[in-house]
């Protein structure tokens, strides 16, 4: 069984992804963005938004800002969809993990070929 925590942070991270990739008219968000986890704070009014970002260091602060920019609009957005008492303060950090798996992947397959 769900906990009520866990079922805000499913809610929130489906609505947040879908209020970025279709609600927000921002040019500088473009591309491959999605929403990795979020972490809810015990309160329930703050949120760590974690984003994984497809592009060059450039591009990704550059949606980094464009999401701070508008991170009011999409907590607003987010609160018309989702009902609770309080819709979270939302703050956005870069998630790299992705990439970075990626590299080890990378690196394993050259140490099973012998290319290292």
């Amino acid at each position: 069984m769900k906990t009520r925590g866990e079922k805000i942070r499913k809610a929130l991270i489906r609505e947040i992804s879908d209020v970025i990739q279709l609600g927000l008219k921002d040019p500088r968000i473009e591309g491959i963005i999605s929403v990795t986890d979020v972490e809810l704070s015990p309160d329930y009014r703050y949120a760590k938004v974690f984003i994984s970002i497809y592009g060059d260091e450039e591009k990704k602060q550059t949606v980094m800002d464009a999401l701070e920019d508008a991170a009011y609009a999409i907590r607003k957005e987010v609160g018309k969809r989702i009902r609770t008492r309080h819709i979270p303060e939302l703050t956005f950090f870069l998630d790299e993990s992705l990439e970075k798996g990626k590299r080890i992947n990378d690196l394993l397959d050259k140490i099973s070929k012998g290319e290292m």
